[in-house]
């Protein structure tokens, strides 16, 4: 039998999300908004480039290289990645992020030009009637930075993605206001932010299905993004809703770092965007990608955390592992890899991983020693099977060549 006869696929029979008939866009925000998270390193600026061909390789459309408006070295990495893209030919396209103000739009104009490549202006402002209490603002006010940035970096040559921060609790009247203006002022991209992890997925589907009914007010011809965080858990599932809202393009970065709790991480997005069928991306160097962005980043993987955590395809429990094992014994790497996995592992260049430990039984033991060419002798069987059983943890290798 084929896997697909073999699993009764359930998430099919009353979908709620139904794949778009369109390209899908993926925008990395690793190297700006990921590098707001208080607990990673700022990657040198090779490893930034780095995960630039990372990013390149796995079809990612764009990627934020940075906010050159912060001036001296961040700025210098900016023009670094630039040049990086345009001299190596590079298929992603960078976009800058950029406050509604010149100060922030001139350099990204000015790195273009010596560069010789477009960059997007993603020319960000808040929008919620929280920060226009916290902050004292008036909607006039809004409306006039507005037109002048969008203005100011359109006569400059800038493709220009206008962002409105803390879309997801803002007042319709508002987000209208603000996208009508961008967009008659020649913005060819607008960017839907749930900046503090705020929505649900109805929520998410809602507010992009209002934007895109505003761009299509306007004579459509708009790129429309998603821009979530983690706070509630909801990254990857608000960014599936988003794109059945009628999102073109979807964020996230690496691991899902970011301030607080962090970005969409693009990881997850991605495998699930392939298992869903809506993307064809080559993925096999995404392991690459998240091992390179950690090392970077300074950052600590969680042990369980989905697909490339350390655990993700990890078992030392007798009855799960006897059941891979007998998988492979039919020769069957596909089945190994659902018969007790939700995400086929070898589609990710990863495998099923049989530990021993004291959940384990002598069927572990055996496929552990015959894997790494040892003899499985009952003798040696017993042997690691009973300090196995004694222990309080998975045995190390070590322990285990030691018992050998």
């Amino acid at each position: 039998m084929t896997i697909e006869e073999l699993v009764y696929d359930w998430n099919t029979i009353e979908p709620s999300l139904r794949a778009p008939n369109r390209h899908i866009g993926l925008d990395d925000e690793t190297l700006r908004d990921g590098l707001q998270s208080p607990s990673v390193c700022e990657p040198a600026i090779g490893q930034k480039i780095e995960l630039l061909h990372l990013m390149d390789a796995l079809g990612i459309d764009t990627a934020d290289i940075g906010l050159p408006g912060a001036g001296g070295t961040h700025a210098a990495g900016v023009e670094q990645l630039a040049r990086e893209i345009a001299e190596q030919k590079l298929k992603i396209r960078p976009n800058c992020a950029a406050r509604t103000h010149r100060n922030d739009i001139v350099p990204i104009a000015e790195i273009s030009q010596r560069a010789g490549i477009p960059i997007e202006a993603c020319t960000f402002i808040g929008s919620s009637s929280v920060r226009f209490f916290a902050e004292d603002w008036t909607l006039d006010r809004l409306l006039q930075m507005t037109e002048e940035a969008v203005t100011f970096a359109v006569d400059r040559g800038l493709p220009v993605m206008y962002v409105t921060e803390d879309t997801s609790r803002a007042h319709p009247d508002t987000i209208r206001a603000l996208y009508t203006t961008a967009i008659r002022c020649g913005a060819k991209a607008v960017c839907v932010c749930d900046t503090v992890g705020h929505s649900t997925p109805d929520g998410a589907r809602a507010v992009v299905r209002f934007v895109k009914n505003i761009i299509e007010e306007q004579g459509g011809g708009i790129r429309l993004d998603w821009h979530g965080h983690q706070d509630r858990g909801l990254g990857v599932i608000n960014s599936l809703a988003a794109i059945q809202g009628g999102a073109d393009q979807v964020h996230g970065s690496a691991l899902g770092i970011g301030e607080r709790v962090g970005n969409t991480p693009l990881d997850q997005l991605l495998v699930n965007l392939k298992l869903l069928g809506w993307i064809r991306n080559d993925l096999s160097r995404l392991r690459e990608y998240c091992e390179v962005a950690a090392r970077a980043c300074n950052w600590n993987v969680p042990l369980n955390y989905p697909v490339f955590g350390r655990d993700a395809f990890r078992t030392a429990t007798g009855v799960h592992a006897a059941a891979v094992i007998k998988s492979y014994k039919k020769g069957d790497p596909r089945l190994a890899d659902i018969v007790y996995s939700g995400v086929p592992a070898g589609e990710f260049g990863l495998e099923q991983v049989i530990e021993i430990g004291p959940m384990s039984g002598k069927s572990n033991v055996i496929y552990w020693l015959e894997k790494r060419g040892l003899e499985a002798n009952e003798e040696r069987v017993n042997r690691i099977y009973d300090r196995a059983k004694a222990s309080s943890a998975v045995l190390e290798e070590s322990q285990i060549r030691e018992l050998i």
